[in-house]
């Protein structure tokens, strides 16, 4: 993904100012920056939630989300897997349910969705809950739950703003080695957060936001906000 010169505004505000950067895959992504950085809206218009007024937003394919077909669109949402800070569960449904009506409503058959269900939630270490229902579930637990919602389409991005926010050390620990896994996958890996005990201890690549703009963008990075 190759990202140009995006510049956005909310109302009379200027949120993103001209911000260019390119993903690969394998990458692992911290965005850091404080409240109003500019790095949630930066995530928005990746995912086409917010229509920057300027820049261009290039798909592996080299074609510009501007240009996309709502056919087109879509097929470029679903390889991005996103996992809300709100999770946005159905509480009145199982694990096993849950992750099951995100390939429902794309129109997956009743057999891949048995096939690929169990294999998604064994691998975020699930299985044995998946006749679980949200709410009798620990944090950590939903967390989880909303990896393996995100997985099921076999995305190509994963992107995830503040993972481990409400997690303490341990737990916080587990979810991170599970994208780190998913990354050894191929797939680049966006994690928008203020953890800077994560971020100093991953070396990862660093892009820091700051009024709108990257400020910082460094590989082998650390906490620098």
């Amino acid at each position: 993904m190759k990202i140009q010169n995006l510049t956005l505004w909310y109302g009379k505000k200027n949120v993103l100012k001209w911000v260019s950067a390119d993903f690969l895959p394998w990458e692992f992504v911290f965005l850091i920056g404080g409240s109003g950085s500019g790095k949630t809206s930066f995530i928005k218009s990746i995912i086409w939630d917010l229509k920057p007024k300027q820049g261009t937003i290039l798909t592996n394919s080299e074609k510009d989300l501007y240009k996309l077909s709502k056919r087109e669109l879509l097929a470029y949402r679903r390889k991005i897997g996103i996992i809300f800070q709100d999770f946005k569960l159905l509480r009145n449904k199982t694990v096993r349910e849950n992750v099951a009506f995100a390939m429902e409503v794309c129109g997956y058959s009743d057999i891949i969705i048995h096939e690929k269900v169990p294999e998604i939630l064994s691998q975020v270490g699930l299985l044995a809950k998946k006749d679980a229902f949200i709410e009798t579930l620990s944090g950590w637990e939903v967390q989880r739950v909303s990896i393996a919602r995100a997985l099921i389409h076999n995305p190509e991005i994963i992107i995830w703003d503040e993972p481990t926010g409400n997690l303490d050390p341990k737990n916080a620990k587990e979810i991170i080695d599970i994208l780190l896994e998913i990354n050894k996958q191929g797939k680049t890996i966006l994690l928008a957060t203020h953890d800077d005990r994560i971020v100093n201890a991953l070396r990862k690549r660093v892009i820091a936001f700051e009024d709108g703009k990257i400020v910082s963008d460094m590989n082998d990075g650390i906490y620098c906000i």
